[in-house]
């Protein structure tokens, strides 16, 4: 837990820098491309191809493809259409995207997992019920998408990592890999290239979210996740959401209501200590 918690908070300053300061200003293709590209290359050296077969290596590809490449593909374009707090809010489903997901794959029903996974989104909610705007109806469907191929990959890494004696760090820049080629394509395909950075500011923050919030943080969040159980994994996915709002107001001074922040942020505690004490249990 104690990796999904510190990947939490560093993912926190991701939603503003991005709904911030390139959102609108820089191509959101660009954007998403970059991060994968630099991630991938902190990866370079560790990689060793001979560590896994072929078929490990295309599914490790495609696990980043949809995870990462595919997932930015609509997170990044959503902010186009929605405004920070929107997404934020638009993310609550995740949790249960991967419990159902994790569900059907074991042919089984899991309702603790569930009724954690619902408890938390009642509790994101709680935080980050807003009034929406009018093109929130597409944001909606942008992010929703975000968050089925971020619950997808997210998955599939668990029992993939189960199935196989993975060595995270000599593997994983096949991940990125995948992604950059998906990110690749659609830059190629629909990108504006006259959109991009102009400012060492912008460059600033594409190279932190490549290098540090991508790189470091999906490797630390992918490993975290093969040690925990499905329904702590579901519930922390939307730990994110009262740990990005606590960003936002101490930093850039947005306002928030305390009270609502406080009872959401207990609600989703309580919903990790229910599917803790269950898995223990």
């Amino acid at each position: 837990m104690t990796l999904l918690w510190t990947i939490t908070l560093l993912w926190a300053f991701s939603f503003s820098l991005i709904g911030v300061y390139l959102a609108g200003n820089v191509d959101p293709w660009f954007s998403a491309l970059s991060r994968t590209v630099l991630a991938a290359l902190v990866f370079l050296p560790f990689l060793r191809p001979t560590s896994v077969t072929k078929t490990l290596m295309l599914k490790l590809m495609a696990i980043g493809a949809v995870q990462i490449g595919l997932m930015y593909s609509f997170y990044y374009h959503s902010f186009l259409y929605l405004s920070v707090p929107e997404v934020l809010l638009f993310t609550v489903m995740t949790p249960v995207y991967i419990t159902l997901l994790n569900d059907l794959l074991n042919k089984s029903f899991n309702r603790t997992f569930l009724t954690s996974a619902l408890i938390a989104m009642f509790g994101a909610i709680t935080i980050r019920f807003t009034e929406l705007t009018s093109d929130y109806f597409f944001g909606l469907l942008l992010v929703q998408g975000a968050n089925l191929c971020f619950a997808i990959g997210q998955v599939s890494y668990k029992r993939l990592s189960a199935q196989h004696s993975l060595i995270h760090r000599q593997s994983f820049g096949f991940f990125f890999i995948g992604a950059s080629c998906v990110l690749a394509l659609g830059l190629v395909l629909f990108g504006n290239l006259q959109q991009l950075p102009t400012t060492g500011q912008q460059w600033g923050i594409l190279i932190y979210l490549g290098l540090i919030a991508s790189g470091i943080g999906y490797f630390v969040w992918n490993v975290g996740l093969t040690r925990v159980s499905v329904g702590e994994l579901a519930v922390m996915n939307n730990a994110l959401i009262p740990a990005g709002i606590l960003v936002n107001l101490l930093i850039w001074n947005k306002e928030a209501d305390l009270i609502r922040l406080g009872i959401g942020s207990l609600i989703i505690f309580a919903a990790l200590v229910h599917s803790k004490r269950a898995s223990s249990g």
